[in-house]
């Protein structure tokens, strides 16, 4: 199959995709190999207006460790679907939703002072917003049917039906 990019183009699009892809993916091992680990502090230190919801979630127990497995084996399967680029369009708009829960969370907005440190000073934008806006160019400009087990999947469907035509 031609593709509409450039080489170049494409190069830096699947670079893209991969290092969020990368990003998620070893945010989820690291919180599966931790047995400690939970969202707990996380949810309870959110604010903004949607703080209660989830401030409830952490609140009971049950569903914490809900949303903390569905949180870690997320990460890694959004993760492996962008570096991979199979299911893409499907783990871009998971890796989106997740990011805009994160960021809706905790957002770095005028007033708001969290318990937990932040990695640096922001105002509105900070580095899960931009990894959502980076998300977006991803799914605007999918790579995972040019370079990706999108395309050997495609390519397979394609031979399937070809061979069908003949029989």
């Amino acid at each position: 199959m031609r593709s509409e990019y450039s080489g170049v183009q494409l190069t830096a699009l699947v670079a893209l995709r991969f290092a969020i892809g990368w990003h998620f993916f070893y945010e989820g091992v690291s919180k599966l190999l931790n047995p400690y680990w939970t969202a707990a502090g996380y949810l309870e230190d959110s604010q903004g207006f949607m703080s209660e919801l989830f401030m409830d979630l952490a609140s009971n127990p049950g569903t914490l460790a809900f949303i903390d497995q569905l949180n870690m084996w997320g990460l890694v399967l959004v993760g492996l679907g962008l570096m991979l680029g199979g299911l893409t369009r499907t783990a871009t708009v998971f890796a989106a939703i997740m990011l805009l829960l994160y960021y809706l969370a905790t957002p770095p907005w005028p007033g708001l002072v969290y318990t937990i440190p932040a990695e640096g000073a922001y105002l509105i934008i900070n580095k899960t917003l931009i990894e959502l806006c980076a998300l977006l160019v991803t799914l605007f400009f999918p790579t995972g049917h040019i370079i990706g087990l999108d395309r050997l999947l495609r390519v397979a469907r394609a031979r399937g039906s070809v061979q069908e035509s003949y029989a």
